[in-house]
């Protein structure tokens, strides 16, 4: 039985488990940080000036960074109670909620788009990165993580209720695969590892 079966009432779909998990999620920033070792903000480059989108900012882990390296940030998440968070703590972000694979914006719009955290809740990618490659300008990049998680990490509430969010896993050459797919040319695809196997993939893909 999968786990699906298991905790099939505690299974939540993404905007509500994060709607739950909100308040809590503020504080993992350290521990989402051990995933990345640093290799993210090396990818980035300078930001100064540049128009960048962070989807699915959660918290604003990643939204606070871009906004304080000079960036004219926007935001995108599924999450209402997530962007609420973000807005308050980084001020000057433009925030919407929306899923990945309809971002509101125009064609050719941003120099950066960032998915951290993100395509683990995706079921299928290429919607998503056709998305992202839309709203790219032409010769930006994108930066994806993708967690290694074959099974969504158990959460509880402040109140005690243990709940999963409905999470997916994907294999790293899929990854790949379908941004190559979606005309991205991979640029960078490193790895983060501990305790000798893989807990990260993170790329950067240019339009």
């Amino acid at each position: 039985m999968s786990y699906k079966g298991k905790l099939k009432s505690q299974l939540h779909e993404v905007a509500d488990g994060y709607n739950l998990y909100a308040d809590l999620y503020e504080k993992s920033h350290e521990y989402l940080d051990s995933f990345e070792r640093d290799v993210i903000f090396t990818f980035l480059g300078r930001l100064k000036d540049k128009k960048v989108l962070d989807v699915g900012c959660g918290a604003g882990r990643l939204t606070k960074f871009l906004k304080n390296e000079g960036a004219d940030v926007y935001v995108t998440d599924i999450s209402e109670e997530m962007l609420k968070i973000v807005q308050k703590k980084v001020a000057g972000v433009k925030a919407y909620q929306a899923p990945m694979n309809k971002l509101p914006f125009e064609d050719n719009t941003f120099d950066i788009v960032t998915a951290a955290f993100v395509i683990v809740h995706l079921e299928t990618l290429e919607a998503s990165f056709e998305e992202v490659y839309r709203v790219l300008k032409p010769g930006g990049f994108f930066i994806v993580t993708n967690v290694n998680q074959r099974k969504p990490p158990r959460l509880k509430t402040k109140e005690g209720e243990k709940f999963v969010i409905k999470s997916e896993y994907h294999r790293p050459e899929a990854v790949v695969e379908a941004l190559e797919g979606c005309f991205f040319a991979i640029e960078k695809n490193e790895f983060v590892f501990a305790d000798g196997a893989w807990i990260n993939q993170i790329i950067k893909a240019r339009k």
